[in-house]
């Protein structure tokens, strides 16, 4: 399928993405808060490990994401390449003569 030049438009796989994340953190949250209200039978701390549980976990997944080198079409979505999808020329400092 081919786009024009300049506009992106990004895979339902890409805009669904940050879905997983979080249903991915709140799958572990879930998981905690089951344990945690079976071991204490108490809701303020089943509450409170579940919601620390989610924001951990997606914290983490959102900077392992961010470690990631992104690929070619992330690069044209953020118009980090050149004209030609190259890599942009780096910038030059002061030279001698």
């Amino acid at each position: 399928m081919t786009q024009p030049s300049g506009e992106y438009q990004p895979s339902r796989q890409d805009r669904l993405r940050p879905a997983e994340y979080v249903g991915g953190a709140a799958i572990a949250a879930i998981f905690v808060g089951v344990i945690c209200l079976v071991a204490t039978r108490d809701w303020t701390i089943t509450l409170i490990g579940t919601g620390g549980v989610f924001i951990i976990v997606l914290v983490v997944l959102a900077l392992l994401q961010m470690a990631i080198k992104p690929n070619a079409e992330e690069q044209a979505e953020l118009g980090e390449g050149g004209p030609d999808g190259s890599e942009p020329d780096a910038p030059q400092g002061p030279t001698r003569h």
